[in-house]
């Protein structure tokens, strides 16, 4: 009896699929595919659809910010600068803020005493790399706290202070004079400081009191106000979290989650969830969506030493683009390990074993630079292959990625691409992998398909330009 429910459902299910790909007109499949909804129901193959007549201004790059942890209590961006600079990232995420860069001591009489100058030097890397800084409120100095770096502080009003004199020192017009700086409040409070939503050791009340720091910083640019920052998207935090905000009519500029997963679904699921969340609070429709951390593994995997990282990283961008406002590739640079390479987070290897050398998830970033201009729609995603489209001065760019994390699936991709608005063009693959080629097309009507074929883990930008 269940097997025949469980297949009488999914007939029901196809029918209605069936259903809404013959009667519905491109823009509502194209919305449905957005959502996942016909990849995610079947494990279906792609069968794209290009719209070359619907490009529209959006905002675009999800994937150009940069995150670097705590590797070491050093200025570690500096021996790369010219190599993050090359990736023409917009903001680089940085923690350990209030804790490795003795910004905060105190005086013989026990005063706060504030020293900026170690922290300047990472942020001048940060600006010398053409990026803005994007700020996690992190960890608490060890004269305010009450134990170690994770722990509250023996005094609220003291924190506050320390809140103040960051923002002002950051975005204050008199001292770095910096504009749409993001500052977020910890990092991953769930997992470094055990905080919750209740109780003696909450989140809530160090979000509270950071704000209340935040917004008493004078004569300062326009900045960002955020958080939690938490390890995963928790339905119980983030509920709490906007609940807390909402009522107590405080400031929240953007969301903000971490996600190390190999499966898509995954970050699918945390933008419909974290939309779900927002949609129930009307003044928070322009609350942004933010990744400030990911990656394939939280913990150290061989992938992000080799190409499966870098097709990672096409992938979930892929996924991701218009969707989410800013996603943080972690980290920038190695920390210092027992070897070259040896599963660490970074883009970069670390200087330790010579000059540091790009990892091919660096690559995959110079590759995702060349998609940039007004967003096309596409349709017709499947489960291993991810597409997006963008045009720039009538020069048409595709991306598909086929991901798989087991490595074996191997699609034909059919590709249609319709409303073309010239009848003689070049239509030109280029590989993540180096490889290219074109061929030149003349139609009678206003479109055209083609069957491109992708081994698994591979990806390719297809150009469409005017003869």
């Amino acid at each position: 009896m269940l097997l025949k429910r469980a297949f009488a459902g999914v007939k029901l299910k196809l029918l209605v699929v069936i259903t809404l790909l013959v009667a519905v007109p491109v823009g509502v499949i194209l919305a449905l595919s957005s959502t996942g909804f016909l990849s995610r129901a079947f494990g279906i193959p792609a069968n794209l659809l290009v719209d070359l007549g619907s490009s529209y201004n959006v905002s675009g790059g999800v994937w150009k910010n940069l995150a670097q942890g705590g590797e070491e209590n050093t200025r570690m961006l500096a021996p790369v600068v010219d190599k993050v600079k090359a990736l023409d990232a917009d903001y680089i995420r940085l923690d350990h803020v209030l804790d490795y860069y003795d910004v905060v001591s105190r005086s013989s009489d026990g005063k706060l005493v504030f020293n900026f100058t170690k922290l300047d030097l990472t942020l001048g890397d940060i600006l010398a790399s053409n990026s803005i800084p994007f700020i996690s409120i992190s960890y608490m100095p060890p004269a305010l706290s009450k134990g170690n770096v994770t722990d509250l502080p023996t005094s609220w009003i003291e924190w506050e202070s320390v809140v103040e004199k960051l923002v002002e020192h950051i975005s204050g017009r008199g001292d770095l004079n910096i504009t749409n700086v993001y500052y977020e409040v910890w990092n991953e409070p769930d997992l470094f400081g055990k905080y919750r939503t209740y109780g003696e050791k909450s989140y809530l009340d160090l979000y509270f009191h950071t704000q209340v720091g935040a917004l008493r910083a004078k004569n300062t640019n326009s900045f960002k106000f955020g958080g939690p920052a938490t390890t995963g998207l928790y339905d119980a935090w983030m509920k709490d979290f906007l609940k807390f905000t909402s009522s107590s009519n405080l400031r929240l500029d953007f969301i903000s989650w971490h996600r190390y997963s190999k499966r898509l679904d995954n970050y699918e699921d945390d933008w419909v969830k974290a939309k779900g969340y927002l949609s129930l609070y009307p003044s928070y429709v322009d609350v942004e969506l933010i990744i400030s951390e990911f990656g394939p593994n939280s913990e150290n995997d061989k992938t992000y030493d080799n190409g499966f990282g870098a097709i990672h990283e096409v992938a979930v961008s892929a996924l991701l683009e218009g969707d989410i406002n800013r996603l943080f590739a972690f980290e920038i640079k190695d920390g210092p390990g027992p070897e070259k390479f040896w599963g660490r987070w970074g883009i970069i290897t670390h200087e330790k074993w010579g000059a540091p050398e790009i990892k091919p998830r660096y690559k995959a970033i110079q590759f995702l630079n060349s998609m940039h201009g007004k967003k096309v729609n596409i349709a017709g995603e499947g489960s291993w292959v991810k597409a997006f489209a963008k045009e720039k001065d009538g020069l048409y760019k595709i991306l598909i990625v086929n991901y798989d994390p087991s490595g074996k699936h191997f699609e034909s991709v059919p590709l249609t691409l319709t409303n073309i608005p010239y009848k003689s063009f070049v239509f030109k693959r280029r590989d993540y992998s180096g490889t290219s080629k074109q061929q030149n097309v003349t139609i009678d009507g206003v479109t055209w398909s083609t069957t491109e074929g992708f081994e698994a883990n591979t990806a390719a930008i297809f150009e469409v330009t005017p003869l």
